[in-house]
């Protein structure tokens, strides 16, 4: 039987954990979206050498492990004298692993408007940054809405690597009371409830909005 006594004495380092784990992955879904977003562009760039920035980033970061990425900031850092928190550098690493992943969600998306699109506008005077920023991307969000948000789905739960490097989140502060009290099975199963507690919530809105989308097509 699970024993909740764990989880009232310990209350405040799990909160703790689950507000570091709401930050960093806020904090990591911003950035990502962004700078996802700018590759996303570069990948279907007309300009040669941004086209090839863009598919070497993704092809290169897509397919490492997320906790090669995170230790290229807390440990590759250091030996060139940059030094960041375990927070900001496994924050960093998110950010920079998920960007690849939402960049082929968003270049998915843009290819996925007719080319007549860009074409008319184009045609009408705008720019091509224009004609992208104006009436390609609107369109295109529309259309990666619910991959998108399984993204950010997986990005919380890969917020849990954060715990390997001493990062505050839910899995250090469920080691660190595990490690206090003896008890693995209970203080995991009160972990993996935090996690639900964030990840479900976005798992019905992404599937609200999937089917909202589709009415509307």
């Amino acid at each position: 039987m699970i024993d909740f006594s764990i989880l009232f004495e310990h209350w405040d380092m799990f909160l703790e954990g689950f507000w570091n784990t709401v930050q960093a992955s806020l904090l990591a879904l911003v950035g990502s979206l962004a700078l996802g977003t700018l590759l996303a562009i570069f990948r279907i760039s007309p300009i040669r050498l941004l086209n090839w920035i863009g598919t070497a980033y993704v092809e290169f970061v897509r397919n490492i492990p997320l906790i090669l990425v995170v230790f290229l900031f807390f440990v590759g850092l250091p030996a060139i004298g940059i030094v960041l928190a375990p927070f900001v550098a496994g924050t960093l690493g998110l950010t920079v692993y998920t960007a690849a992943f939402i960049a082929e969600t968003i270049r998915a998306g843009i290819q996925a408007i007719p080319k007549g699109q860009m074409e008319a506008a184009r045609s009408s005077g705008l720019t091509y940054n224009q004609a992208m920023r104006y009436i390609i991307l609107p369109q295109a969000i529309k259309v990666v809405i619910p991959p998108m948000g399984n993204q950010f789905i997986n990005l919380v739960k890969n917020s849990s690597v954060l715990g390997v490097i001493a990062g505050l989140d839910l899995m250090y502060f469920g080691d660190l009371v595990s490690a206090d009290t003896f008890v693995t099975f209970d203080v995991y199963i009160f972990v993996a409830v935090f996690y639900l507690i964030l990840t479900l919530p976005l798992s019905m809105l992404v599937g609200y909005l999937e089917r909202r989308l589709a009415g509307n097509r």
